[in-house]
């Protein structure tokens, strides 16, 4: 069995018109059986609690002090780190003044983390567009936690048991994302998952499978000239570093269970590259990764399913994944430092 962690994981609100509260409550009430770590929720303790009462739950939240009463809490009370929202939610309809309170517990989530009274940061999901008419400069998530590490670049990782893929370009068109492919942002993809492998995961030698972008990764530059002239380039770049990277290779026979036998990580030229096969293979499963953070830091891999708040229907199943995810990554971490 796993060492248990000093320190609790930090688990910041999300919007609050979404399904965070709700699934992090289920959470905490299949904390025994999941086998998680103590956790503590950043936001609104009435929020929580009517959360709990109108999904018909009698769920104890207790407020706490610090992160470090979360430890002693969490067996009876999911702990709750005050966060006050300026008004009540309401479920599904999001709210530009709860903006700055949901972006307040990010910050907090991450200094807790920085300063060692938490052991990693698991964000509920967040309304972009709710956030970008308050005025957030950034594109989600990964940016916004880059700039709170010191305007540093991350990559994105999409997790699961049995997949785990890297979207070298993420959100942006089809055609913005070729022209945005580099041999740079490859290499440069390839370097941090090889570093979170081993740090994160202990993999002393991990293997990266590069996707090509063509069909038939090009045949021999029949169906494109992007394999020959920036994918194969940033191959032998890693292979420079030392890093066991191949590459590149036909992306519709990558994904099947013999082939991934033979990487640990895939790095996906485009957004949809990476993630129809993971969701496809681990749909309820599937954890967003921030990769190149001096902490360590998850997310369920969905939205804020605005259409079912409130109706108990929020399958916590990824939440759940990204609490035990973090804590074994914060573990592993803590081990390999």
């Amino acid at each position: 069995m796993a060492a248990a962690l000093a320190t609790a994981t930090a688990v910041t609100m999300g919007e609050p018109a979404g399904i965070g509260a709700e699934i992090t409550l289920k959470a905490w009430q299949a904390r025994d059986r999941e086998k998680l770590g103590p956790f503590y929720f950043v936001g609104d303790p009435d929020h929580l609690a009517q959360n709990a009462r109108t999904l018909g739950q009698n769920i104890a939240v207790a407020e706490i002090g610090s992160p470090h009463d979360a430890v002693a809490a969490f067996a009876r009370h999911l702990p709750v780190l005050r966060e006050t929202l300026p008004r009540a939610a309401t479920s599904g309809k999001p709210d530009v003044a709860h903006a700055p309170a949901v972006l307040r517990a990010i910050d907090r989530a991450v200094e807790h983390t920085r300063a060692g009274q938490a052991n990693a940061v698991v964000t509920n999901p967040v309304h972009k567009a709710t956030l970008m008419r308050a005025g957030f400069a950034y594109s989600g998530h990964t940016d916004y936690l880059g700039h709170l590490a010191g305007d540093i670049p991350t990559v994105m990782m999409l997790a699961a048991d049995t997949l785990k893929v890297i979207p070298v370009t993420v959100h942006v068109g089809l055609r913005a994302a070729i022209a945005a492919l580099s041999t740079e942002a490859i290499v440069h993809c390839g370097a941090v998952a090889a570093q979170a492998m081993r740090r994160d995961y202990g993999i002393a030698r991990p293997r990266i499978a590069v996707a090509g972008l063509n069909p038939h990764a090009g045949e021999d530059g029949m169906f494109g000239a992007e394999e020959d002239a920036i994918i194969r380039p940033a191959v032998a770049a890693l292979h420079g570093r030392g890093i066991d990277a191949v590459g590149p290779l036909a992306a519709d026979s990558l994904f099947h269970a013999a082939a991934r036998r033979g990487y640990d990580v895939v790095l996906c030229m485009y957004h949809d590259q990476a993630l129809i096969p993971i969701k496809t293979l681990a749909f309820e499963r599937a954890v967003n990764v921030t990769l190149g953070l001096p902490f360590v830091r998850t997310s369920p891999d969905h939205g804020t399913a605005l259409d079912i708040v409130g109706k108990g229907l929020a399958d916590p199943s990824s939440f759940i994944e990204a609490v035990r995810l973090a804590q074994a990554m914060a573990r592993t971490r803590s081990q390999t430092a």
